[in-house]
């Protein structure tokens, strides 16, 4: 019997490391599969080792791709005279979506977190600092996230990358479209006081 349930357990333990997985949920993702019809798990098993086996980071931006420049990398057409850093993948997305920049990207894999034992050297800073260094680039967006490891992580960067840009910029961080004041925690109200700007 203990024979039988080593794969199930085996199963349910890898899905308990993806994050936001638990046991309940785990267990859940196996028996599901297991009730599947088997094609479906082995077209789950192929994706997943298509993804370890072709993904490789972009040797530019270090986003996700299969090829040596990702897609945005390589299309001409992007302003090539600014790049904007993000801590993940997802956050280059996000950015993508909202079909208002139209730069370059520099994606960190992560913030600095001396908590978490996250230095500078775990990021891709220094291959970042190689693309400014060519003197291509005259504006350095820094769209990290606005929590401590995201701040700290803005202020290491835009410290080494001022040599090299003529302008290193912070998203702006404030109020949501269509809020009201009253609604608005402190935190946020506060930056969209020290953000405001010009009418």
């Amino acid at each position: 019997m203990t024979l039988q349930k080593d794969p199930i357990e085996r199963l349910v333990k890898a899905f308990g490391t993806l994050p936001g997985i638990g046991e309940k949920s785990a267990l859940r993702l196996t028996y599901h599969l297991l009730r599947s019809q088997p094609e479906k798990g082995l077209e789950l098993s192929a994706a997943i080792s298509d993804v370890l086996n072709n993904v490789r980071r972009c040797q530019e931006c270090q986003t996700f791709t299969t090829a040596d420049l990702c897609p945005i990398c390589q299309d001409e057409s992007r302003d090539k005279s600014t790049i904007c850093v993000v801590e993940q993948v997802q956050d280059m997305l996000a950015i993508e979506r909202s079909h208002f920049y139209r730069g370059l990207f520099h994606v960190l894999h992560g913030a600095i977190s001396p908590i978490d034992g996250v230095g500078p050297e775990a990021l891709t800073i220094d291959s970042l600092i190689k693309r400014l260094e060519k003197g291509q680039v005259s504006e350095l967006i820094i769209a990290t996230n606005t929590d401590t490891g995201g701040e700290t992580t803005a202020l290491y960067i835009a410290r080494l990358a001022a040599p090299y840009v003529n302008k290193v910029t912070r998203l702006a961080s404030g109020l949501p479209r269509g809020g009201y004041l009253e609604y608005v925690d402190s935190a946020t109200l506060g930056a969209a006081l020290k953000f405001r700007h010009d009418l």
